[in-house]
């Protein structure tokens, strides 16, 4: 990810100027990156470095999304939607 697509996603999903610490902006920068490892290991199959490493930030997403969920419901519906991510079934 570029520095340009990265300031977008900032812009986009941050409470106000300059922040980059909220959950919904991890959670979205993390969703670029996934998206973006994913594409890599369609194309390249055997790297299993990558693929820790991609396994990795889903796991964190998916921590900050619990959390998300936990502390404000609506916030956490209207991100998964806009993100396009499923939401665990309960």
């Amino acid at each position: 990810m570029d520095k340009a697509a990265k300031i977008e996603i900032i812009k986009k999903y941050g409470r106000k100027e300059g922040d980059t610490g909220s959950p919904e902006v991890q959670i979205a920068l993390l969703s670029a990156r996934i998206r973006e490892l994913t594409e890599h290991l369609r194309n390249n199959k055997k790297d299993n470095s990558t693929r820790r490493g991609l396994l990795a930030m889903v796991a964190l997403r998916k921590r900050l999304l619990a959390y998300l969920e936990r502390e404000n419901v609506e916030r956490y519906l209207s991100l998964t939607t806009e993100l396009g991510i499923r939401r665990a079934a309960k």
